[in-house]
């Protein structure tokens, strides 16, 4: 599997959050990584109650940015012979805006999951987001070698 290729899958992974509603297998990993979640962190129910919407806001705008830098590479890769060095730079430029409104929002959900969750079960959500990423890419490979 490409770098490049792992990158979409887990950017594709932030779409549950947003389009669960339209496709069954979606909801279906959208409830895996809920569980997975707050089993890894053990949340109490008063927690969880708390800690989904702000996550889910989270995963939705992290996830609109990183689409957006996706359409940019997307341009440049499908016209990179047609683009002007001035769009180029343009995009760049953007790209690195995307980057930061991304930290903005990863320091903003800190502070606001730092006031829900106690700060041992802080650093088991970010353990728990990898390791959710590095289960669901595992499964991934282990489907792609049964197919061949």
């Amino acid at each position: 599997m490409t770098r490049r290729s792992i990158y979409l899958f887990i950017a594709g992974l932030f779409l549950v959050t947003v389009t669960s509603a339209q496709n069954p297998n979606v909801e279906r990993l959208n409830a895996y990584k809920i569980g997975f979640i707050t089993k890894r962190i053990n949340l109490t129910p008063q927690e969880a109650e708390k800690f989904w919407p702000v996550y889910n806001d989270y995963q939705e705008l992290k996830y609109k940015i990183q689409r957006e830098r996706q359409d940019i590479n997307k341009n440049f890769n499908q016209n990179e012979n047609s683009i002007s060095d001035q769009e180029m730079i343009k995009a760049a430029d953007r790209i690195i805006e995307l980057q930061v409104s991304e930290a903005a929002l990863a320091k903003d959900f800190h502070g606001k999951v730092k006031t829900i969750l106690s700060p041992y079960k802080v650093l088991r959500l970010y353990q728990a987001e990898n390791q959710y990423r590095m289960q669901l890419l595992k499964e991934l490979q282990e489907r792609k070698q049964l197919k061949n």
